[in-house]
């Protein structure tokens, strides 16, 4: 059991850093090298708009993580307020179940402290081109048999209550992910699209067809599948296309997704036309203004972080 001591506040919100000894922290710069993503990967993700197959966590790591989850259940209702969002079944689909839960790291030490993971830290930097805040963390669960769709979809289109668009996606297995428990897939440099309009994240799974251009459809049916270990991760770009399908097999498939975003973001509610799903978000403050409070915090300083290795390193 992953615990941590002596805290005064259960808003782990109140803690920016890590509150446990689960993710052993660099010591030196010398020690963030063992992290860091090659030239090749970059390219990569530049021309492509993800990357996959990075390892984040080891198997203690995601059985803690994973004890975290079963726990949910036995969660004060006290605590669970302190969930941005909490849908023990968002699917569209009478007969599938989908949970899905935004802001966990508030309420759970594995998912407070997954926030410093590392490897997580090192990539998402080198991917964002710099430092970064975050944006918020999900959960994504579909149990065996009749787990439900995340229907084909670009992050950012749901995410334009703030600006600019620098954000960065990162989804970890918690299970072995395939394509028959539902697994993520790609339209490869979909992210050059440019923005698309919303058609439904929990229903019909192809909806977003109907937005496409020819040309956009071809590019659609060339689709790749993500199959990754648990413990691995794939980033992408906030304009990525991007969507699961159903978990039909006897294996349950849970991820959890941290969104991160560059340190100057602002709030950018003026003419944002969905206001009431922000009624549980933290605070945007004033329009124009930079997302600085304690649910967004600084979670990688290169400057603190790298020293002199900054240099070295390469980024988008």
């Amino acid at each position: 059991m992953n615990t941590a001591k002596n805290l005064k506040s259960n808003d782990l919100s109140d803690y920016g850093n890590p509150i446990s000894k689960l993710f052993k922290q660099p010591q030196s710069p010398e020690e963030w090298k063992q992290y860091m993503l090659t030239a090749e990967q970059i390219k990569f993700y530049k021309e492509n708009g993800y990357l996959s197959n990075i390892k984040i966590l080891n198997e203690e790591q995601v059985d803690v993580l994973n004890e975290e989850l079963a726990n949910l259940s036995e969660m004060s209702e006290e605590r669970k307020k302190l969930f941005y969002e909490y849908k023990s079944n968002e699917s569209e689909d009478p007969n599938k179940v989908l949970f899905h839960a935004i802001g966990g790291w508030r309420s759970m030490t594995g998912f407070h402290d997954l926030l410093w993971t590392p490897a997580y830290r090192m990539a998402a930097y080198q991917l964002m081109g710099g430092d970064f805040k975050l944006f918020h963390d999900q959960l994504f669960c579909k149990p065996s048999n009749h787990g439900g769709v995340v229907a084909w979809h670009q992050d950012y289109s749901y995410w334009t209550f703030t600006k600019p668009m620098n954000h960065l996606t990162c989804w970890i297995g918690l299970d072995d992910a395939s394509k028959e428990n539902g697994c993520l897939y790609y339209v490869p440099r979909s992210h050059k699209w440019g923005l698309l309009p919303i058609t439904g994240l929990t229903g019909n799974m192809y909806a977003v067809r109907e937005v496409l251009t020819k040309e956009q459809l071809a590019d659609f049916d060339k689709k790749t599948a993500i199959e990754m270990p648990k413990g691995y991760a794939s980033f992408h770009h906030p304009q990525m296309m991007h969507g699961s399908y159903s978990n039909s097999s006897d294996r349950s498939r849970r991820a959890v997704v941290l969104n991160s975003m560059g340190p100057n973001t602002v709030s950018n509610i003026a003419n944002f036309e969905r206001m009431d799903l922000l009624k549980d978000f933290p605070s945007m403050g004033e329009h124009g203004q930079v997302l600085d409070n304690k649910c967004f915090p600084l979670l990688f300083n290169a400057d603190k972080e790298l020293g002199a290795l900054k240099k070295e390193v390469f980024t988008i």
